[in-house]
């Protein structure tokens, strides 16, 4: 946790040094882990929320770089013959999106990189005897696409988003073959932020 704080910390005296336009984010994630070889498995989207800082750094006419550091609760609902719980996962995500504004319309894409801070499970679990039931041990780090646009009026941006995970995220040490089920974080954001700055 410390090492977390002091990488917000820098980030924003960075920006602060810069002078340039940074502001502060916060919104629902939409949030589920789906992938394939789940057997019986089933997933379903839970409602979380993400909260972070943002810096943009204009390049050149509408277009713009735009890095993040997001807290996200992310994760999903799983349910099958033998478990029925909620996987809670806690991210720390640095997107690092290209982002293009015309007029007060926005549009961005780029990488995020995420690094699991914590991770939590409510209900029953339990491992079923195939070995394809869901499972509550994750890797520690993800890397997705991010896709999104939004409005900028005056300071006050509304946003919306799609995380699609590229990495399997299941970390069963214990299984391998082609049926163990591999798990990739799919995430539908909305947002609100303020930005401040020049």
């Amino acid at each position: 946790m410390k090492h977390t704080l002091l990488l917000i910390l820098a980030f924003m005296l960075a920006v602060t040094a810069a002078h340039a336009q940074f502001g502060v984010k916060a919104g629902i994630n939409a949030a589920v882990l789906d992938g394939q070889d789940l057997g019986a498995t089933s997933t379903k989207y839970k409602t979380y929320y993400h909260a972070g800082v943002f810096y943009e750094a204009k390049l050149i006419g509408p277009i713009s770089i735009q890095p993040e550091v997001l807290y996200s609760l992310q994760g999903a609902s799983f349910k099958d013959n033998f478990s029925s719980y909620d996987a809670k996962l806690h991210y720390l995500n640095v997107p690092v999106l290209a982002k293009v504004t015309v007029g007060p319309i926005f549009v961005e894409a780029g990488p995020q990189f995420g690094v699991l801070l914590r991770q939590e499970a409510d209900g029953q679990i339990s491992t079923s005897a195939s070995g394809n039931g869901p499972y509550s041990s994750y890797k520690r780090g993800d890397l997705s696409l991010c896709a999104g646009g939004g409005l900028k009026l005056g300071n006050l941006l509304l946003g919306g988003r799609f995380n699609a995970g590229v990495n399997d995220i299941n970390d069963v040490r214990n299984l391998s073959g082609t049926n163990d089920p591999r798990l990739r974080n799919r995430v539908i954001q909305a947002y609100a932020a303020l930005q401040f700055g020049k």
